[in-house]
């Protein structure tokens, strides 16, 4: 095989595209390269239709390999890479959201679209490439599907727009912005958003959005000419329900879908009688066809015609599934403080979207552990969120967090974090989890929302309280015709075109997660979208305001005690001890947890404040740097021919010389003060090596007679 190459400049670097012969058995594979950070993506296609299925079975998988940064992962006794790290899932995840409607709707053939890592140069974030890869891979591959699509990340720094930016100037910027997107008769369209900010305006999110077009179109347009030069015929692709059995339904369902959702009683459950007749279609068509389990097709058709009759309420008569008008917000409810032991609570209702949030505050030494392929360090502020099946009236397996749990949890966190105070002002751990009681839409914002209130419970001093809202669309892709959703419900979220969940302060948005099931949004959409995402923002922290408007002055009295300062680094052996003696002494002595950074930060937790105290008093006496002219009363530690040791400060000591006890001379030091006693010291002498040197005399010393 010819191996083939292209190449684009993309932000100011060579992006590279390898076609070879590695992975010749998968549907289409490529290798993208940015600086020295190089993926290779792998898209395959099983042969076989999953029938009966109401989803397209796509499996999106970006896997980090240690190998990659030159590291061997884990403990002495586990280095292979077993689960995905969480930002490995929230990369596969983004991928997935991108890709996926780019597919034939009713498509249920499985595809496998595998992005995986094999060189990071700690410059350059893989996700993008990985983007490109997974993209140019199922362009290049029999699998039908409906792209390119170009993918890129924008920074700001100041008031500098970046393609692209490196993990310092992420860091250092006020916004992380990564956008997908695809060309549509000439027209660019937005399919896919993540981004975190910190308080940025919409105008700034649209201008960081119009920075990037140039460079999405460039990427496209690369790919289409590469493709074609290279690409497999694509497989034709045959629907899933047989025209034998659609005479059947449409006899069976007459007018009664239609008239269901038309006339549904307002309000959130009114789609059970949908369910119903769903139920008895299945049923119907297997007692028609009993031995050949054509029930199973009934779910693609009833499904497009429940979305068809949906959406075209809302576009004719301007009626959504629960009888609210577009820009129209559920009933809203917060609730403040609801557990009496935890350190913070809330709860926060959007109809039946009812989430709990409970806040736990530790010391620094909580903080999680990073060990990633890129990411290595502590995170101090989590929150993490739990879907259970009861939340919406189902049963099912619990078997800890799945993907869309984890994505749900990073996505509120994110929002929330530029909120969190800085470790030397709030030295805490925070952790909060979110409990989905009740799900009908966007729990992932109700969860910003819940979380405020529990962190202002606990009296976390958050800059400004956050509130989330998701913002849907209803699209008739033949005419054009749209109309943008505040609020989306169950229904809407699932039969919709969109869903942009957009969180942020009553200052500016703070996050933003786009998905879309169409190929893509306008600019016109976007925009109406975040003004009419500010509007729900700002009526719902109304109502998280009504109920407290700011964080209680006091911390829970079940919350761990802190006291937090900062020392000269190279006072923090004295502070350790020789093998840890000093540090483990203080720790026994005063029942606490003791943190020092390497910046010299210090931090001891413990239940009692006046322990707490005691301890800081001692390790600011241990750290403290004394000057010449003070005195103190100090202890005779030991005595030798030419003066004597004298500690005047935990862990510090200084010498007085012979001469320096009295006036006159003295034959040995002995004959004035023997180990033990305390007597007044002064300094005068700091050398060029840090010794101190006493005189007694100078302070007033008077031997005992």
């Amino acid at each position: 095989m010819e191996i083939e190459k292209f190449e684009l400049e993309v932000g100011g670097k060579t992006l590279k595209i390898t076609i070879n012969d590695w992975a010749v058995q998968a549907g289409g594979s490529c290798l993208v390269q940015y600086g020295e950070t190089v993926v290779i993506a792998n898209a395959t296609m099983s042969q076989q239709t999953k029938e009966g299925i109401d989803f397209f079975p796509l499996t999106t998988e970006y896997e980090e390999k240690f190998y990659a940064a030159g590291k061997i992962y884990g403990s002495r006794f586990l280095k292979r890479e077993s689960r995905p790290t969480d930002e490995a899932i929230l990369t596969s995840r983004m991928i997935d959201r991108a890709i996926r409607p780019l597919f034939p709707k009713d498509f249920k053939k499985e595809v496998q679209v595998i992005a995986t890592v094999l060189s990071w140069d700690g410059e350059n974030d893989p996700d993008v490439p990985a983007f490109i890869a997974a993209s140019f891979a199922l362009a290049i591959s029999p699998i039908p599907w409906n792209g390119p699509l170009g993918g890129i990340r924008v920074g700001r720094v100041g008031e500098k727009l970046i393609l692209n930016p490196t993990y310092k100037e992420r860091a250092e910027g006020d916004m992380d912005l990564t956008i997908t997107a695809l060309t549509k008769n000439g027209e660019l369209l937005v399919n896919m958003i993540e981004m975190g900010a910190k308080e940025v305006s919409e105008d700034d999110v649209m201008a960081a959005t119009k920075f990037a077009e140039e460079s999405l179109k460039s990427l496209i347009d690369f790919q289409v000419k590469n493709a074609k030069k290279i690409g497999k015929a694509k497989a034709e692709f045959v629907p899933a329900v047989e025209s034998g059995i659609s005479a059947d339904i449409k006899e069976f369902l007459g007018s009664k879908l239609d008239d269901a959702i038309t006339n549904a009683k307002a309000g959130e459950k009114n789609m059970d009688v949908v369910d119903t007749l769903k139920a008895e279609l299945v049923k119907h068509i297997d007692a028609k066809y009993p031995d050949e389990g054509k029930g199973k097709q009934v779910l693609p058709y009833f499904e497009k015609e429940t979305e068809r009759i949906i959406i075209r309420n809302i576009l004719e008569k301007n009626q959504r599934p629960d009888g609210r008008k577009p820009e129209e917000i559920r009933n809203l409810v917060a609730e403040v403080g609801v557990l009496p032991r935890t350190h913070g609570s809330g709860v926060f209702h959007r109809g039946l979207t009812k989430v709990l949030s409970i806040l736990t505050l530790g010391g620094p030494g909580d903080a999680q552990i990073l060990e990633g392929m890129e990411i290595v360090g502590k995170r101090r502020f989590m929150h993490h969120y739990n879907f259970p099946p009861f939340s919406t009236g189902e049963t099912g397996f619990m078997r800890g967090p799945k993907r869309r749990e984890i994505g749900h949890g990073h996505l509120a966190e994110k929002a929330l974090l530029p909120l969190i105070p800085e470790p030397l002002n709030f030295p805490y751990t925070i952790r909060i989890v979110s409990e989905a009681l009740s799900s009908n839409g966007s729990t992932s914002m109700a969860s910003v929302c819940a979380a405020t209130i529990a962190l202002m419970d606990a009296g976390v001093p958050i800059k400004e309280p956050a509130a989330g809202i998701s913002i849907g669309l209803a699209k008739d892709e033949e005419s054009g015709k749209y109309k943008v959703l505040t609020d989306i419900q169950g229904p809407e979220d699932h039969f919709g075109d969109m869903d942009f969940k957009v969180a942020g302060t009553k200052n500016g948005i703070t996050a933003i997660q786009l998905d879309v099931k169409i190929d893509g949004i306008s600019n016109a959409i976007m925009v109406e979208a975040l003004t009419k995402a500010k509007d729900a923002r700002l009526k719902i922290l109304d109502i998280i305001k009504a109920q407290i408007a700011a964080p209680r002055p006091q911390l829970s009295p079940h919350a761990p005690k802190i006291a937090s300062f900062m020392i000269n680094p190279a006072k923090i052996g004295e502070v350790v001890g020789p093998k840890g003696s000093v540090i483990n002494k203080l720790i026994e002595e005063f029942g606490v947890t003791i943190d020092i950074e390497d910046s010299g930060l210090v931090a001891i937790t413990g239940q009692d404040q006046a322990k707490v105290d005691s301890c800081a008093a001692k390790i600011k006496s241990i750290v403290r740097e004394v000057v010449i002219g003070e005195t103190f009363q100090g202890t005779v530690r030991k005595i030798m021919d030419f003066g004597a040791f004298v500690d005047i400060l935990p862990g510090q000591s200084g010498l007085v010389h012979i001469s320096q006890f009295v006036p006159n001379k003295i034959a040995s030091v002995k004959d004035v003060v023997k180990e033990g006693d305390v007597i007044p010291v002064k300094v005068v002498e700091i050398d060029a090596m840090g010794r101190i040197n006493l005189s007694a005399k100078d302070a007033g010393f008077k031997p005992k007679k």
